[in-house]
């Protein structure tokens, strides 16, 4: 390395090449999530037409050899020449970060990609791109490679003067996506199914043209946001049948709410800026809690009948409001403010106020207008308030146990020796036995071993309470020692893996959902910061004579490892486990404990709306639901008998 440190030594990327140096800063990965976001990014030009009252028709094809195409029936990107950059304003917008006709208020009043560098850091990450534009009669085109332009932009023919739209097709390039360049239609489905939900004048066509019969989906849906809370709770008990439904423009914000109850003790709720999901809330949130809050108790205050069945010093609290609260907010703001640079939190302090104010007129008009509804809300939510406040002397009571004995730590846990929960790991066993291996087989320094017996608790179905004082999963939560729900605090958390590790058959895979279902519902946070994971034992052990035996973990693994014996395949043994209880100590370090050579899986949720729908259906009362289900994925089943 030189010493010498002069002007001759400063970088200067020009165009496109600072994104292709440093794409995960633009698109987050280069992985599958910044592949898919791609898409995203094309079709967000194409929603920003339809929210400003010019497009109602988008169509998202993937074709062959890893082609997408993205085509709109919006005004078409201009073509002239711009004043003072002098090229096509089509090259422009293609080949530059920063510009685009979201920065102009006259073009959009709002937009959802406000940066300015989508569909040019689509091009700039592409091995090539072509864009179609279609105005005033005449069908313009332009050729690019990893965002250089290739050809000018070219009138290829003239076509109707009513025809107009923009058509963006591209292959990613696969020396910066070097994981994957094949698109998951179903990742891409939720998205484009969301953003039909909340643009309810748009059709969106989906069609997937990689199959030898290709297959097309039409998301569309008039009803909106009101079609999306049902589809939410699709096989739930819904108060009201028709959910409350808010519309408001005040200040050029227009806030679009729409809200019904369930019978769970769950909230559900989705936030939506410009159509960005704002996954972690912010001011449109804040606004909306507050009314809620305000709103229900000056209608219990006033309610003498109802009023009495609560403590004298007690209020609800929104906590107690939210159970079992399903809602959308989608809000449409010309000057969003994002805190972030993932946009996933609004900072608008203005709009607070807007959704505050807009909430508590729009629902005091509404339960005026429905006292039944209103009497049902009040009663689920006074009785969460009750049930809050005996899990409060429970969880008192449970303190003063935790001061008493062991530090609260479950008996049958055997602890590791190492305090950083960075280095530190916990098996979750299915049983005594498999946990009496894995003690003898594990790291004491670094593994931990917790077994689990009997039948385990859905908590689908019944009272946050009743999951505290439940007597499986209580040692789960002194395990971890970070609370649970509400409280739950992951900076306590006493370990960064938590690993399921159950047998291979039926009743492994029932344990592994019903604690999976506990952690989504009670510790999301675990899950989204990837910190569960389920062990993947063997399936086979194959032994010739005396070697050292090759562990297999699927049945062509098992045929691999056969054929690979030759002529002595006949005279291997073959042991399939059935349990991880077969297997001694030594046998479950090599193959399932070993960081070394263990095999195990992360638990993701790549769409929390398509797994709260998944475990609501599988786990729920309801059985239809989970039939119809069942019938229409039963193709995808594996079933061990």
């Amino acid at each position: 390395m030189s010493n010498t440190y002069d002007a001759g030594n400063i970088q200067v990327l020009k165009g496109l090449e600072a994104v292709r140096k440093r794409p995960g800063m633009y698109i987050g990965s280069t992985g599958p999530r910044g592949l898919h976001h791609l898409v995203y990014e094309t079709v967000d030009n194409s929603i920003d037409e339809a929210m400003a009252g010019f497009c109602n028709n988008i169509i998202v094809a993937l074709e062959k050899n890893d082609v997408v195409r993205v085509e709109d029936n919006g005004r078409g990107i201009p073509v002239d020449i711009h004043p003072t950059e002098h090229i096509s304003a089509l090259e422009l917008v293609l080949t530059r970060l920063h510009a685009g006709g979201k920065f102009d208020k006259g073009s959009y009043k709002v937009s959802g990609g406000l940066h300015g560098v989508g569909v040019s850091c689509v091009n700039a990450l592409s091995d090539w791109m072509e864009a179609t534009v279609k105005r005033d009669g005449i069908i313009y085109q332009q050729k690019y490679q990893r965002g250089i332009p290739k050809t000018k932009v070219e009138q290829i023919e003239k076509c109707d003067p009513n025809e107009h739209g923009t058509t963006i097709r591209w292959k990613a390039d696969a020396t910066i996506f070097t994981e994957t360049t094949t698109y998951d239609y179903d990742v891409l489905k939720e998205r484009l199914r969301e953003l039909a939900f909340l643009n309810s004048g748009i059709k969106i066509t989906f069609r997937d043209e990689r199959l030898e019969e290709p297959k097309e989906e039409v998301l569309q849906f008039v009803g909106g946001i009101n079609e999306f809370v049902k589809n939410l709770d699709k096989g739930k008990n819904v108060v009201p049948v028709d959910p409350i439904y808010i519309n408001e423009t005040r200040d050029d914000v227009i806030t679009e709410i729409s809200m019904h109850y369930n019978n769970s003790y769950s909230e559900n709720i989705h936030t939506y800026v410009n159509d960005i999901n704002t996954r972690d809330g912010g001011t449109h949130l804040e606004g909306f809690k507050s009314a809620i809050r305000f709103v229900l108790n000056k209608f219990l205050d006033a309610n003498e009948k109802l009023k009495k069945q609560m403590d004298k010093e007690e209020k609800l609290t929104y906590e107690d409001l939210s159970s079992g609260l399903t809602a959308i907010i989608s809000m449409k703001v010309p000057d969003p403010e994002f805190e972030g640079q993932t946009k996933e939190k609004l900072g608008n302090t203005e709009v607070r106020t807007i959704v505050d104010q807009v909430v508590k007129e729009k629902l005091t008009i509404y339960f005026e207008q429905n006292p039944s509804v209103l009497e049902i809300i009040l009663k689920k939510a006074i009785d969460e308030a009750k049930a809050r406040i005996a899990a409060r002397k429970a969880k008192d009571n449970m303190r003063k146990k935790t001061m008493s004995d062991s530090f609260g730590l479950p008996e049958k846990l055997a602890d590791c020796s190492g305090k950083d929960p960075e280095l530190c790991e916990v098996y979750i066993v299915e049983g005594d036995s498999a946990g009496g291996s894995a003690k003898k087989g594990r790291d004491p320094k670094t593994q931990a071993i917790l077994p689990l017996w009997g039948k385990m608790l859905n908590v689908e179905k019944v009272r946050p309470e009743k999951v505290m004082n439940n007597d499986k999963l209580e040692p789960v939560i002194a395990t971890l020692g970070a609370g649970f729900g509400k409280d739950f605090n992951i900076s306590k958390l006493r370990y960064h893996k938590i690993i399921i590790m159950a047998d291979a058959d039926v009743d492994g895979s029932h344990i592994r959902t019903l604690l999976l279902t506990f952690f989504f519902r009670y510790m999301p946070e675990l899950i989204n910061n990837g910190y569960v994971y389920l062990a993947m034992p063997p399936l086979f052990k194959v032994q010739l004579g005396k070697k050292p035996p090759v562990y297999c973990y699927s049945d062509a693994e098992r045929d691999a490892a056969l054929e690979a014996l030759g002529e002595q395949r006949e005279k291997a043994d073959v042991q399939r486990y059935k349990g991880l209880g077969e297997m001694d100590g030594k046998q479950l370090w090599e193959t399932t404990m070993d960081p070394a050579n263990r095999r195990m899986r992360v638990v993701t949720v790549p769409d929390a709306i398509a797994a709260d729908n998944i475990f609501s259906v599988c786990m729920g009362e309801e059985v239809e639901p989970r039939r119809e289900f069942i019938e229409t994925n039963s193709s995808y089943a594996n079933l061990d008998i």
